[in-house]
């Protein structure tokens, strides 16, 4: 038969710290809290089944409940010598909620629940305090209708402010006992004024009420955007949490606050929390006063006169000092505490793992690694590897007032503030004059790569997480907001229209690229810090990995980012971004619409010194790190003249008429270009392109060696090849073209000739393919694409519709889809060491820094990960993590 229920108090309890899953964090805790002796109001926890047994029959509860709950209300009767519903033996209950991950905020609570018109009577004779009683029946009634009834908490705010104001008072703890009665009626009147029935004085109608309250607001709107945000599955559920009361509102010597055993924003070892006197939990997160500071040092040091905890109740601080330690050795992480201080006697009431930021996370590991309390493996695994986002980027200060216009996707992280600029020229120009900028396109391309570079940040009113904009701003380590679908933008009239306000070129925004808010104004910033913390984390990350990690850049600004930020090398040359340059376009473009092979031969001959010089810098900066430079890779369409004024320019370079380059611009349009000529059917169709680029590596790659005077070793990737015979026709022209190098410069070159694998095809042909390559890198972008027959450029805009649906959990062109592409994957990875033992295995796409993906690459064994310069110091940590948790599960299967 199923438990549904689980008690705990008095020093035991049925669960334990690890059934979290089962007793959601809250009950897990509450529980080994009680079992280790620690003062906790006694209580019982309904399991996280019982809400998915709920909403899987139609928000009914399973046959048993009603009887195992009565019986635990008996457990907490018999521990407590009360009895719930009893006036004579008085017995008030919390109802909470309790996730296995922390949502704080995000559910329902209800306090005092038992009390109604005869039951508050027996609290005053009870607690020998008239006031303290009604008080809670007020806080009760006003809780209970907004939380079960759907009455909003302003309605009864109202009320009491405006008997405050009749009454001469200023403060809720001004009111008496009889004053309270007078806002109780108010309050019980209008809830039957509203809702047309009277307030529930059945303790146990009330009592199911708020299980069900509890139990529905795991389906509510600002739940399910917390569970969106953080991953975090529908499928867990909550748990609900019933304890016997305890008052931090019984006069002078009770109080309530929560706490954390260490400052969560910088990490320090020093108790950090408010509380208020004679109060409830609620009233310290509300702010209707100011709470206190808990100890005599943090009071003086913000200047407050009123008495710390410390000063006004030593012992009970005392008591709280020693339990908090002892709560952070127990479960060896800083804790996140509440507590009720009744009458001078503390109780606990929740423990979990604090939330803090990255900053605080990095030096809190660290410290207690160093301490013995965790391995440098635990410290290095207690890293949320994309928190490091918030060390690497500027971000918008905590204390600041945000005017929010608008909200797309959080496309890349950090926050930017500039004027609003519609072009790329414009960017450049601002730029170019010392001002910022932020670039507002309703989508970007390939053509505004230059802008993009010159912007602060970049906005877009189309395109998703995956979208052009998001790719390239993140590889730049540029603040990017996508799919602000709300905003408006229109290029003609230079405007940019959010919530009835019209902002014009030169009007200053803020984006922050974090949480895809657009804000009116500037914004007061943080500046990233990179602390001996974080260097002691990678540190101990790069002991713990096995996969390399290395960088997609075709920049040296880029690759020197990312060597700074520890890139192994680069996993991914995209050639076609060098040739955006506005010399460069235009011979590109002259290649591009050559008629004849001597004409784009007689193009690429200016391109080759250009392409030479740039692999000579990348060479240099990766000083002998393998550098893998993908052939062109480019839809045409990408490169060709848009304008009048474009093509004019393009006809000039190749003295022929516009009306010829029209044609020829026309004739080369593609219905799809995606699937079109590009990738190895461009170097098929015109080999001369793939021969001028080898050329150019081989050469770049002899004066480099020579520079430095140890041998440069290229990796060429061939890419979006589907048939072996592509691949052995192309390699045959490089190999030719090293032969020619060689002869040249007598110097011997070292080279491997490998492919992208991101065609099904390629995958379960994989073992043929791998008899011409010697390296397979994982295109898991145009993988995901040509997988799903899903355009990334298209998907947003119903890929977060079928995640709402429940038809897919995550974007896959963000997070790995293991069970379809993945499976390509690992079917291309067996089939490739089959045939080539030692071939060696790497992933390009966004997915590679990307921390679940990577656990994926780690569980297939792939070499290494290559991902924007960014996001390095995210793939080392995750690139760790995936190796600690695969060797703790070879040693449970061992």
């Amino acid at each position: 038969m199923t438990k549904w229920v689980y008690t705990f108090g008095d020093g035991a309890a049925e669960g334990r710290a690890g059934d979290r899953n089962l007793l959601g964090g809250k009950g897990a805790n509450l529980a080994e809290m009680c079992s280790l002796g620690l003062p906790v109001p006694p209580g019982f926890t309904i399991t996280t089944e019982v809400c998915n047994a709920y909403y899987a029959n139609g928000r009914t509860y399973p046959a048993a409940l009603e009887e195992s709950v009565l019986s635990a209300l008996d457990h907490i009767g018999a521990l407590t010598g009360r009895r719930f519903g009893d006036p004579s033996k008085l017995l008030l209950v919390s109802v909470r909620s309790g996730a296995r991950a922390s949502m704080p905020g995000m559910m329902d609570t209800v306090l005092n629940l038992g009390l109604n018109d005869e039951t508050v009577e027996a609290l005053a004779a009870d607690s020998g305090d008239a006031r303290f009683a009604y008080d809670s029946y007020r806080r009760f009634i006003q809780m209970y209708s907004d939380v079960v009834m759907g009455l909003d908490h302003e309605v009864f705010e109202e009320i009491l402010e405006d008997q405050k104001a009749s009454l001469g008072h200023e403060l809720d703890t001004e009111l008496t006992a009889a004053e309270w009665q007078g806002v109780i009626s108010l309050y019980k009147a209008k809830v039957e004024e509203e809702l047309g029935k009277p307030f529930p004085q059945d303790p146990h109608e009330q009592l199911w009420g708020a299980i069900g309250a509890v139990f529905s607001s795991w389906m509510n709107s600002r739940a399910i955007t917390y569970r969106r945000l953080h991953d975090i599955p529908e499928s867990w559920g909550t748990a609900v949490n019933v304890q016997a009361m305890v008052f931090g509102n019984m006069g002078d010597t009770s109080a309530t606050g929560v706490a954390f055993t260490r400052n969560p924003s910088t990490g320090d070892r020093q108790l950090y929390g408010e509380f208020l006197v004679n109060a409830q939990g609620e009233d310290v997160v509300a702010g209707i006063r100011t709470p206190q500071n808990i100890t005599e040092a943090a009071r003086i040091a913000a200047g407050s006169d009123k008495p710390s905890l410390q000063k006004l109740m030593p012992d009970a601080f005392q008591a709280f000092v020693d339990i908090s330690d002892r709560l952070e050795k127990h479960y060896r992480d800083m804790q996140d505490l509440e507590f009720t201080i009744e009458r001078g006697k503390l109780w606990m009431l929740q423990t979990r793992s604090g939330k803090r930021t990255a900053k605080a996370a990095l030096k809190i590991a660290v410290e207690m690694a160093r301490d013995g309390l965790i391995t440098k493996e635990e410290a290095v695994a207690r890293i949320d590897p994309a928190s490091l986002d918030q060390l690497l980027h500027p971000t918008i200060d905590p204390k600041a007032a945000r005017d929010v216009i608008g909200m797309g996707l959080p496309a890349s992280p950090g926050a930017a503030t500039g004027e609003i600029v519609f072009s790329s020229a414009d960017a450049e120009d601002a730029r170019a004059q010392g001002r910022k900028a932020i670039l507002v396109r309703i989508e970007t391309s390939p053509e505004d790569i230059h802008g993009m570079h010159a912007a602060e940040g970049i906005l877009t009113t189309r395109g998703g997480m995956t979208s052009h904009a998001a790719v390239v701003a993140r590889g730049m380590g540029k603040p990017c907001v996508s799919g602000a679908g709300s905003l408006r933008v229109d290029y003609k009239a230079g405007t940019l229209v959010s919530m009835g306000q019209t902002f014009r070129k030169g009007d200053i925004i803020t984006i922050d690229g974090g949480n895809g808010q657009v804000l009116k104004g500037a914004v007061a910033m943080l500046q990233p810090e990179l602390s001996g913390d974080f260097a002691a984390i990678m540190e101990w990350a790069d002991a713990a990995r096995r996969m390399k990690v290395r960088t997609n850049a075709e920049t040296p600004l880029d690759a020197r980012m990312a060597r700074s930020f520890g890139a192994e090398g680069i996993g991914l040359c995209r050639t076609e971004h060098m040739f955006f340059d506005g010399a460069r376009i235009v011979a590109m473009r002259e290649m591009i619409l050559a008629d004849t092979e001597k004409d784009r031969r007689a193009a690429l001959d200016k391109l080759l010194p250009m392409q030479r010089s740039d692999f000579l810098e990348l060479f240099e900066i990766m000083a002998g790190l393998p550098v893998t430079i993908r052939l062109l890779d480019p839809p045409l369409h990408e490169f060709l003249p848009k304008t009048e004024a474009e093509l004019a320019e393009v006809a000039s370079a190749m003295n022929v008429s516009a009306d010829k380059l029209r044609q020829r611009t026309e004739a080369l349009h593609e219905f799809n270009p995606m699937l079109g000529h590009r990738g190895c059917r461009l170097a098929v169709s015109y080999p001369e392109i793939a021969e001028m680029q080898a050329r150019a590596i081989f050469e770049a790659a002899v004066e480099a060696g020579r520079k430095a005077g140890a041998l440069v070793v290229p990796e060429i990737m061939v890419p979006l090849v589907g048939l072996v015979k592509e691949l052995e026709y192309v390699k045959a022209r490089i190999d030719a073209v090293a032969q020619s190098v060689m002869q040249e410069t007598g110097t011997k070159i070292d080279y491997l000739t490998g492919t992208m694998i991101e065609l099904p095809r390629a995958a379960i042909r994989a073992h043929v393919i791998a008899e011409a390559a010697e390296f397979f890198s994982f295109g898991t972008n145009d993988l995901t694409q040509t997988t799903f027959g899903i355009s990334r450029d298209d998907a947003a805009s119903f890929l977060e519709t079928y995640r709402q649906k429940g038809i897919i959990e995550q974007d896959p062109f963000v997070s790995l889809d293991v069970d379809g592409v993945g499976e390509l994957v690992r079917i291309a990875a067996e089939k490739g060491k089959a045939t080539r033992p030692g071939i060696k295995l790497g992933i390009c796409g966004e997915h590679g820094g990307d921390p679940a993906s990577i656990r994926f690459c780690e569980d297939v064994g792939l070499d290494y990960v290559s991902c924007s310069p960014y996001r390095v110091p995210i793939a080392r940590l995750a690139a760790a993590q995936a190796a600690v948790a695969a060797a703790k599960g070879a040693a449970k299967r061992a």
